[in-house]
């Protein structure tokens, strides 16, 4: 049984996806339909822009997912669609992807909203005010600890995404978020860094983001999608569009559970994913939480042809 999942955030590189578009004109229509969408020429920033602009959320989230749709597209463009899979999955905006993947998001759709979703995130809270930090070398429950104690002293911080079982990241306002990675410290966590975000992801503070994703998401067709997807806020399957549109918002200011939804995917039977887009980032946290389940890349277009072979066997 297997898994495709859509990589977030921190997996943007200048230049990604640009082979699959020359080699396929499947995923270059993918660009051209969301650079149409948006009103602009992302792609062109993708491929030949600077990685600080490309780098600022509003950009760097449909780019992400323009990349991950395009290498699906490079599949499908030899004869492997999405129902090879079981279940898909996405890390926080990559549930977007994971989405529009299995049909339940148009893609056009999904480009509009996850550019509203980056500027309504990042109008949320002014720049310098909020921060992120991730916990190395802590499991979930200390990390949540670690993130009580810092709030009780004033702020916000919460545990924002449980990425594998000894990577946590806290969000919430910068001195609440820095006492948190001080404490950890003194914990013994192996590592404690404050990140390069330009705001407080997945914490209460996002909520005026969440309220406009709300808006944003009820002017949307939003079908079932052709297999289940692994939702980041209940760590579990769903197959209900109407249900899907309320997780969406829950997601803003809710947890990314990643770990437990591999957790659950590995259970369920799950013995191979496919990490589909840019970066490798996905791959490293499915093989620290379950070791049982291989993982294989799909951004380029050797890696889609090799892919492709080996799905159809």
């Amino acid at each position: 049984m297997r898994a495709f999942v859509f990589p977030g955030q921190g997996a943007q590189t200048v230049g990604m996806g640009k082979a699959l578009a020359e080699a396929h004109p499947a995923a270059s229509a993918v660009f051209a339909e969301v650079d149409e969408a948006l009103g602009e020429n992302l792609s062109q920033l993708i491929w030949e822009g600077d990685a600080e602009t490309l780098q600022l959320t509003r950009n760097a989230q449909p780019a992400l997912m323009a990349t991950s749709i395009a290498a699906l597209r490079a599949l499908e463009s030899q004869g492997v669609g999405v129902t090879v899979a079981a279940y898909v999955a996405g890390h926080s905006l990559g549930e977007y992807s994971a989405l529009c993947a299995a049909g339940s998001l148009g893609l056009s759709d999904a480009a509009r909203l996850l550019r509203l979703r980056g500027e309504a995130m990042q109008a949320a809270v002014p720049v310098g005010q909020g921060a992120m930090a991730a916990l190395l070398g802590l499991d979930f429950e200390a990390a949540t600890q670690v993130a009580q104690e810092a709030q009780a002293e004033g702020g916000v911080c919460q545990a924002a995404n449980d990425n594998d079982p000894a990577q946590v990241v806290v969000s919430g306002t910068r001195e609440a978020v820095e006492r948190a990675v001080s404490i950890a410290k003194g914990r013994g966590a192996k590592r404690a860094l404050l990140l390069p975000v330009s705001a407080p992801f997945h914490s209460a503070l996002m909520q005026p983001a969440a309220q406009a994703m709300a808006e944003a998401l009820a002017a949307v067709e939003i079908r079932d999608p052709q297999v289940p997807l692994v939702a980041n806020v209940i760590a579990g399957p769903i197959q209900d569009g109407a249900l899907i549109r309320d997780l969406l918002v829950r997601q803003v200011t809710g947890s990314v559970r990643w770990r437990e939804s591999v957790a659950w995917m590995a259970q369920a039977g799950v013995t191979e994913a496919w990490e589909i887009g840019a970066g490798k980032a996905l791959s490293g946290m499915i093989r620290r939480t379950a070791p049982g389940i291989s993982v294989r890349n799909v951004g380029t277009p050797e890696e889609a042809q090799a892919a492709a072979a080996s799905l159809q066997a």
